[in-house]
Parts: C-alpha cells; sequence; structure tokens
C-alpha cells in the first residue's frame, strides 16, 4: 500500500523543520569551515581510521565520485591523509591529519552543545519521549520493507522490563536447564540499568511482533571507551526472521554513534546460535572457562569487537 498524499507532505514537512532547527543548511556546518559531508568523513575517520574511500562511500550512501572530490579538497587541507595499505599496494587507506584530528574535537564539542541547547528545555520526560520517538524512527526506516518479517524494535515500556526477566527465566529453564539463578541475573542485570542508565550511552530495544514482545537486547557502558551487549533474547515463535541478528547490530550501530570504541559481551558455550550471530557481526572470542553458575556444566565465553 503507497503513502497517502497526507502524509507525503507531513514527512517533508517535519524534514523541513530539522534540517533548519540543527543548522544543516548553513554555508559551513556547527559554524565550521566544512561542509555536511565532509563533517560526516571526519566523524567516520575519527572512528574508523583506515577505512577505505569504498567503504565511507558506501556507508555513508553518497557517489563515488563525488565523496573522491570531497576526499581530495580535505586532503589538499591536510585534514585527511592517504596512505597505501602495507597488505595490498592496489588499496588506500584514509586517516586523519594532525589539523584533521582537530577538526573533529571542535565538530564534536560544537555538536554536543548544539544538541544540549536543544534539550535542556524540555527537561527528563521531555528528553526521553524525544530519544523514544527517534528511536522510532530510526527503527521503522531502517527495519525490512518485507513483509514477511513483520516486526519492529522499539523502546521498552511499561511492563516490559519484567518481561525481559520473566522470559528469560522460563526459556533459559526450558529449552537449556537452567536453575533460578540464572533468572536471577537478568533481574539484576535490568535492575541496575534502570537505577543507573546513562540515557545518551545506554539502550534497551524490544523486538514486537504482532502486537507481542519476541524478543530483547540492551547495550550498557562497561567504560568510557568500551560497550557491553547484554540480555539478547528471541522468543521461540519468531526465531529465522532475524530478529536476533537485527537486535545485535543495532546495538553495534548505537555503541558506533555513542563514540564507543569497542562492544563486548559475556555468553556460554550451548548458546548456538547467539555465536553464530555474534561471529557473523564481526565479534571474537577472547576467552572461555567452565561454569556452573546455573545449574549445567557450561563453558563460559567473553567475546569482543573493535567498532
Amino acid at each position: 500500500m503507497g503513502a497517502t498524499p497526507e502524509r507525503i507532505e507531513s514527512v517533508r514537512s517535519f524534514s523541513r523543520f530539522y534540517t533548519r532547527r540543527i543548522g544543516l543548511l548553513d554555508e559551513g556546518l556547527l559554524r565550521s569551515p566544512f561542509s555536511l559531508t565532509e563533517a560526516r568523513v571526519i566523524w567516520e575517520l575519527a572512528h574508523r581510521p583506515g577505512a577505505t574511500a569504498t567503504e565511507l562511500a558506501t556507508d555513508l550512501g553518497v557517489d563515488a565520485g563525488y565523496l573522491s572530490r570531497v576526499l581530495r579538497g580535505l586532503q589538499r587541507r591536510e585534514v585527511v591523509e592517504r596512505r597505501r595499505a602495507p597488505d595490498d599496494g592496489r588499496k588506500f587507506l584514509l586517516t586523519l591529519g594532525r589539523s584533521g584530528r582537530s577538526a573533529f574535537r571542535r565538530l564534536d564539542a560544537a555538536s554536543r552543545a548544539q544538541i544540549q541547547a536543544l534539550l535542556a528545555p524540555l527537561g527528563s520526560e521531555g528528553q526521553e519521549r524525544l530519544v523514544a520517538a527517534m528511536d522510532t524512527v530510526a527503527t521503522l526506516l531502517n527495519g525490512p520493507a518485507d513483509d514477511r518479517v513483520p516486526y519492529i524494535l522499539r523502546p521498552p515500556g511499561p511492563g516490559d522490563l519484567g518481561w525481559v526477566v520473566q522470559s528469560h527465566g522460563r526459556i533459559y529453564a526450558e529449552e537449556y536447564g537452567f536453575d533460578e539463578r540464572f533468572e536471577a541475573t537478568a533481574a539484576e542485570i535490568v535492575a541496575g540499568f534502570v537505577r543507573s542508565r546513562d540515557a545518551r550511552r545506554e539502550r534497551c530495544w524490544i523486538a514486537e511482533r504482532e502486537g507481542r514482545n519476541v524478543g530483547s537486547v540492551f547495550v550498557v557502558k562497561k567504560s568510557a571507551d568500551v560497550a557491553q551487549l547484554r540480555c539478547l533474547l528471541v522468543d521461540a515463535s519468531a526465531r529465522g526472521l532475524g530478529i536476533g541478528r537485527r537486535l545485535v547490530q543495532e546495538c553495534i550501530r548505537f555503541a558506533r554513534e555513542r563514540a564507543y570504541r569497542r562492544m563486548v559481551l559475556w555468553t556460554v558455550d550451548i548458546l548456538h546460535a547467539a555465536r553464530r550471530i555474534y561471529e557473523t557481526e564481526g565479534f571474537a572470542l577472547t576467552a572461555e572457562e567452565p561454569f556452573d553458575g546455573f545449574g549445567p556444566s557450561l563453558v563460559s565465553q567473553t567475546w569482543g569487537r573493535a567498532l
């Protein structure tokens, strides 16, 4: 079913409002000498030194020829440096030069100050509503258009965190024989998230399908540079739809946007489906040891990946 003219105009109107509100139409982004595309390239290279031009063009969704011109301009200004890859002389890796790193610090500080000024008048409740609404927009626009995968990812609402705890206890008891200590662990994770959540750098997603909760995942702050993925769960009724992988991808996306450098997670060896997702999304096993804290004899595993 196509969109109605009224809905199309509502989205266009909001786009005009938001681009004007945060100054995307100004000649220089955040009163800097850089265009929006140039600033995005600087941000990407600050978090992904060594990326190639092809990777940047794909991730930014811009024409390769246009990006090449942008990169040449940034190289002339000594913002970006280009060098051959040590393992492939045909490939060139991009990094920020000294002036590029300085430019990133100024842009990052200006952006934080701008958003702080935008949020401050709203108060805590208004800020939470705005962030939740933006999460919903991102989830719907990033989600699959295929009606065969009818689910959404959204922030938790009343009762959802209790559902996370109850579902962990029930599913892992039924499928793996875990005892009540596992449910207690899930409850402690959720309670800690509620009590001390850093709203800017920590997040929970609930997967909903046909009006029912079918999945969950959390990103929590382990340190200033390290994010931790926790409580990944997909109900048996919704497996095979790619929900688990999508939840992990959302965690990685969010962690990158919040300037974490690394993501880690803890799991146990018998969760084979989760392990395949972690491997597919770039995680590597970094440590393991025997573990019997949930009843059965298990092997605990720590996984991690750079962001």
